[in-house]
């Protein structure tokens, strides 16, 4: 599942000339709902839309509170083109969930969302619907999450932490642990770098 989640000082969404939903200060968040998607993935955006600290405190510091810290309003809008696969220059939505599965799978993320927070704060568009977003960024301040746990997102995942132990091992022998053991090697075998004039001259046949 995919979310872009914008800072916003306002925000609405048309339909022809109506307008259905519109917040003030708050977050925007256009998301993107995949086939392998599943109810652990709608669990983590959620907490993690609810709890970002986007917003100043109340003396002015930066990136300290969340969108429930301060009573602010959330903007939900489903955007199956969040899913696209480029093949060439013609977008392809194949991996986005088909809209009569999306809809129920989508509506559960804001009854989560509603049950997490303060339900009359969490808005809607309207879904299937070619809407109009009016956005008006604060900052600008947008965040783009990815929930992980897809198949290659976890093998990513177990990659960059097998990447960041050997860095912290690497660390904690520290430079001279590791001269010592490349001095050893050499006292160990004087031969290892010498060529081709080493050992393996030696068991040449004659």
């Amino acid at each position: 599942m995919k979310a872009i989640i914008q800072r916003v000082t306002r925000a609405s969404v048309t339909v022809g000339e109506e307008e259905v939903s519109s917040i003030g200060r708050g977050l925007c968040v256009l998301l993107g709902i995949s086939v392998e998607d599943t109810q652990k993935d709608a669990d983590y955006l959620v907490r993690k839309i609810l709890n970002l600290r986007l917003f100043e405190d109340e003396n002015g510091r930066a990136w300290s509170k969340s969108v429930m810290d301060r009573d602010f309003e959330v903007l939900c809008v489903s955007q199956f083109t969040l899913q696209c696969i480029l093949k060439g220059n013609k977008p392809d939505f194949h991996s986005a969930m088909p809209a009569e599965l999306a809809q129920t799978f989508y509506n559960s993320i804001l009854e989560n969302m509603r049950s997490s927070y303060k339900p009359e704060l969490i808005k809607d568009g309207k879904f299937g619907a070619s809407m109009q977003v009016h956005i008006q960024n604060d900052g600008p301040v947008t965040i783009e999450l990815m929930s992980p746990t897809g198949p290659s997102d976890l093998k990513q995942l177990s990659k960059q932490e097998k990447q960041q132990q050997r860095k912290e091992k690497t660390r904690s022998k520290g430079p001279s642990e590791c001269r010592d053991k490349g001095a050893g090697r050499s006292r160990q075998d004087p031969n290892a770098s010498s060529g081709a004039d080493g050992d393996v001259s030696s068991e040449r046949e004659p």
